[in-house]
This record gives C-alpha cells, structure tokens and sequence, in this order.
C-alpha cells in the first residue's frame, strides 16, 4: 500500500490532535470535585483518561501503519506510546485548560511524531521496501476492539453531550486505522478489496452512531455487532485470496470468533483487573485526582481494550500469512 506512510501519519497527527482536546477540554469536566471531597466519583467517572488513552494507542498504531509493521518502526512507536503515557499523567496533574494548552499540546506531539518519523525514514534510506503482514493485521485487530471500547465508553451521568462527541471522533479514528492497517497487509490493493473497505468504513460508523445513538443498557447488541463486522472485514481484507478469492469457510470461522471473542476478552480482562491489578486507582493517584468510591471500581478501560485487542491479535492474524510482500 504506497499510501501507507502518509495516512499513517495523518492519523497519527489527528490523535494527537484528540489527544490535545481531551487533556485540557474533556478532563476538566471529569473533576468536579477536589480531592479531600466527602462526595467522591463512581464508575467510568474518568471517561476523558480513557479517550486519552485510547488516542495515544492510536498514535503508536498510526506510526505502525506509516513504518509498513516493520520492526525499525515498531520499537520505537512502542517507546514513544510508554512515554507520552508518563506525560499524560504529569500533565493531568498539571490541569491544563483553555485553546492556547490545546494548540501547544497538539504541536509537541504533532512535532515529536514528526521528528520521529523523519528519523527512522532517514535510517531506512537504501533499505528495500517490505510490509510485515503480521504486525499490522495485528494492528487492525486492536483498533478494531478498542473501537468497541470507545463506541461503548459510559460516564455516571452519560449526559455530556462532549462524551458523545469525542466518543463518536475516537471511534471515527479507530474505524479509519483499522481499515487502514488491514488494506496494507492485504498480499494486493485490488479493486475487489478496496471497495470492501469502504463498504466496510460506512457500516462500522453507522454502527457507532447507532451504539451512541441509544442509552447505555441496550448497547451490548450494536457493539457485538460492530466487533462481528469490523473484525470480519479485517480478516477479508488482510488475508490471502487463493486464486483470486476468499476462502469463505476460513472467514466463517473468523466470523464466529469476532462475534463471541472480543466482548468474552474484554470481560476476562475487567474481571483480572479489578480482582488482581487495580492499575486505574493507581494512574488516578499518580494525576492527582479524586479516588473513586469503594463501592465501584477504577477500571482503565483502554487498557482493557489494549490487552483485548492483542488477544485478538493472537487469534486473526493468521500464521499462515506471508510475513512480508
């Protein structure tokens, strides 16, 4: 996919760009209340940390669509990913507001993204072009489940009209990276694939308006249905076509996988976290912010999402697939 390096970095720079808006716009809306209040926050009151950090991973995987998968580009968007997490929560402690933060915010990280990427396209000068296949179907399975993450994302109150707003752009973001990661491993940008992604682009933003569309209860329907068709799709663009076609009973098979996998993962995954690693009451301490009540739980929901996606990962992105093309 010739196109992969500059979409990569585009998406990358819109993460950035969300990323930015979510720092000094939407957590100031999830800290009402100061520290020492005798009232403290529920359940997915830190809703903004979350869209945050969902944009951060978009980031890492933006810069993995740009380096084609390749190892020379993975490391050191990984590295980049763990750092800017370490930034985040400095700067949450910080409690930026106002449009001057957002545009300096949304400038470092467009100029660090940058910086990074003119580095590595200048050590891969010479170096034979290649597409490590793997990698990035791995990619797209873990936009694809962090897509389900933000579509879903709830606050106490769910009446924010900026929760719908920055849900519905991550989502939007999420959808474009995983199509994105998906067509480049394709063995081949055929006409046939290129017209299934974009098939595939307007059912999965219809099914996030229609996630965002109803009260948190019945979402449980669309997001399952989001996950059957997005993780689908990315096998049908990602995975070889013997003779010029699928292999309809291997993506039946992944069909039934995307449709009862990701939403089992994600549950797998709260229930460790809230039992064995209570990762989010430690990142909300470390901001500075309000602990939440003893009678929920500080689940880091993008993180759920991450380890989710990476299951799936391990499940879609078939061994049999050639490595590089």
């Amino acid at each position: 996919m010739r196109l992969a390096r500059p979409v990569g970095l585009l998406l990358s720079a819109a993460a950035v760009v969300l990323w930015a808006v979510g720092m000094t716009v939407l957590q100031p809306l999830t800290e009402p209340l100061g520290p020492w209040s005798e009232r403290l926050p529920g359940n997915n009151a830190y809703w903004a940390r979350d869209l945050r950090f969902t944009a951060i991973v978009a980031v890492v995987l933006g810069l993995l669509l740009a380096g084609r998968g390749r190892l020379r580009w993975s490391g050191p968007a990984v590295l980049l990913g763990g750092v800017w997490v370490a930034a985040d929560v400095a700067i949450d402690r910080a409690d930026p507001t106002g449009v001057r933060p957002t545009v300096l915010l949304a400038a470092g990280g467009c100029v660090a993204i940058g910086v990074l990427a003119a580095g590595l396209w200048w050590s891969e000068r010479g170096t034979p072009p290649a597409t490590e296949r793997r990698v990035l179907t791995g990619a797209a399975c873990v936009a694809g489940v962090l897509t389900l993450v933000a579509a879903g994302m709830e606050s106490p109150t769910d009446r924010e009209p900026e929760l719908n707003q920055g849900a519905l752009a991550t989502s939007a973001l999420l959808v474009a990276l995983t199509i994105g990661a998906a067509l480049a491993a394709a063995p081949a940008r055929t006409r046939a694939r290129c017209g299934l992604a974009a098939g595939l682009a307007v059912a999965s933003l219809l099914a996030v308006w229609w996630i965002r569309a109803v009260p948190p209860g019945p979402r449980l329907l669309p997001e399952v249905a989001l996950g059957a068709v997005l993780l689908t799709g990315v096998t049908l663009l990602a995975w070889d076509w013997p003779g010029g076609r699928p292999v309809w009973r291997h993506h039946a098979l992944a069909a039934v996988a995307a449709l009862v996998a990701p939403m089992s993962l994600l549950l797998a995954v709260v229930i460790a976290m809230i039992g064995l690693v209570p990762i989010g009451a430690q990142f909300t301490a470390l901001a500075g912010n309000s602990p939440i009540n003893s009678a929920d739980s500080d689940v880091l929901l993008s993180l759920v999402g991450l380890l989710a996606g990476l299951g799936m990962a391990l499940l879609l992105a078939r061994p049999t697939l050639k490595d590089r093309h």
